[in-house]
């Protein structure tokens, strides 16, 4: 058997092994990496080390270690404070608020997993507080870094318009950014109404405690706040320390906007930037700090460690280029097509969709030269099937919603809920988009 057959069969190993049994899916990533590395590719131990990403790891310890310092501090409950109000209380707007928050900034030219690190663990932090779906706020978060990842300026839309241009296809810069604009959109709309959105709606939170209420409640529409009075529980000295700013918070304010600022303006790297500020944060305000390191996502930077790992083995074996070449030699322009959206999808929700789509649509390129079918159909279609499952817990941006879960659910069932909606977009993804982008002949 070929070395891309068989690291495409350790994959599904991997997944089907990680999904039946207790054992976490990095460490089964770096056993299979090892393996097919050294046994079907004849790599030294050293090279397969290589493939571990280091920028994902540090991204996630960064971010999950600066949040842990803004929740001990109670900076994020301020956070949450400010959500609320710029949605005059009204719960049911907040993760549309989230979503747009989002999708602007990777419109403007965020890398999508930055724009998660900085909105995820606040969205997911007001989703704890206000008995909202985590699943559907982190799901928000990352649908809205991809609804504005395709924009003109946007890291995802210069890779694509500039891949189209070198291999001489017509370019729409436009349709294929409302493309994933239009179908992350939709998704939200699927998830908001599946989840509990509609319940939302007539629900409020008050000013006052630490989660809006004077009780810390939302409150409902008839003005009580958890089913008592709206106007009962807590003196006004306990509001007022409760709204209370301290030092230490301003500045863990100052740092979010500098991580931002140094992260997206000038283009440093957001893990760098992210532990530099917990750790002048730490040294500053040390006894604020006491546990900060226990609560990094150690376990979530297992899973990615070992599955980017893993995931430059496929790379290396040549299992995406595999699939793409057979898939281009199918009699059918569209079903070819068809395979492609899912040979994007499917590595895509292992590994980096940036890297990724440099390689996919080149591949696509003998299909789009027989004229069968659009050129801007079939790369909208490619585009948006390589990036809308990351909401998968093995991309980053997913890990980052696992690893910021809140407190009111356990790691555990909040991944098994993130892996379940990962299965269920990375399959039925490609087919929608396919269907909706080239079999329709829309674009």
């Amino acid at each position: 058997m070929s070395a891309e057959w068989l690291s495409i069969l350790a994959l599904v190993a991997l997944f089907v092994v990680g999904t039946l049994l207790p054992i976490n899916m990095g460490a089964l990533g770096f056993v299979a990496a090892w393996l097919v590395g050294t046994y079907a590719l004849g790599l030294s131990e050293r090279e397969i080390i290589d493939g571990i990403s280091g920028d994902l790891v540090l991204t996630l310890v960064g971010v999950t270690y600066l949040f842990a310092i803004a929740r001990n501090n109670g900076t994020v409950d301020l956070i949450v404070r400010g959500a609320v109000r710029t949605v005059g209380g009204r719960v049911g707007l907040v993760p549309w608020v989230m979503f747009a928050v989002t999708a602007v900034l990777t419109a403007i030219g965020a890398a999508s997993p930055a724009a998660c690190a900085i909105v995820g663990p606040i969205a997911l932090g007001f989703a704890g507080r206000h008995r909202i779906s985590p699943l559907m706020m982190g799901m928000f978060v990352v649908h809205g870094a991809q609804a504005g990842g395709f924009s003109p300026i946007s890291i995802y839309g210069v890779i694509t318009n500039s891949v189209m241009r070198d291999n001489g296809l017509p370019v729409d810069e436009g349709a294929i950014f409302l493309a994933s604009f239009a179908l992350n959109l939709a998704m939200a709309i699927a998830l908001f109404l599946a989840l509990g959105g509609r319940e939302l709606l007539g629900r409020r939170v008050a000013e006052g405690g630490p989660d809006g209420g004077p009780d810390g409640g939302p409150v409902d529409g008839t003005g009580d706040v958890d089913g008592a009075p709206s106007g009962g529980g807590g003196t006004a000295t306990a509001v007022a320390a409760r709204r209370t700013v301290r030092t230490d918070q301003v500045i863990t304010l100052a740092a979010f906007v500098a991580v931002a600022l140094v992260a997206l303006v000038f283009e440093r790297n957001i893990g760098f930037t992210a532990i530099t500020a917990a750790v002048i944060l730490t040294a500053l305000f040390p006894k604020e700090q006491k546990g900060a390191i226990t609560q990094i996502a150690w376990s979530t930077v297992l899973l990615v460690a070992g599955v980017s790992t893993f995931a430059t083995i496929l790379s290396t074996a040549g299992a995406p280029e595999a699939v793409g070449t057979w898939a281009a030699g199918l009699g059918t322009v569209l079903l070819g097509a068809l395979v492609l959206c899912y040979v994007g999808g499917v590595t895509s929700a292992f590994a980096s969709s940036t890297a990724l789509l440099p390689i996919i649509i080149p591949i696509a390129v003998p299909l789009i030269s027989s004229g069968a079918v659009s050129a801007v159909a079939v790369v909208a279609a490619l585009a948006v099937s390589s990036t809308v499952v990351d909401v998968s817990p093995f991309s980053t941006n997913g890990a980052l919603m696992v690893a910021n879960r809140p407190d009111t659910i356990s790691e555990d069932r909040y991944y098994r809920q993130i892996l379940g909606y990962g299965v269920i977009v990375t399959v039925a993804g490609p087919l929608v988009v396919w269907a909706a982008f080239v079999l329709s002949g829309v674009l």
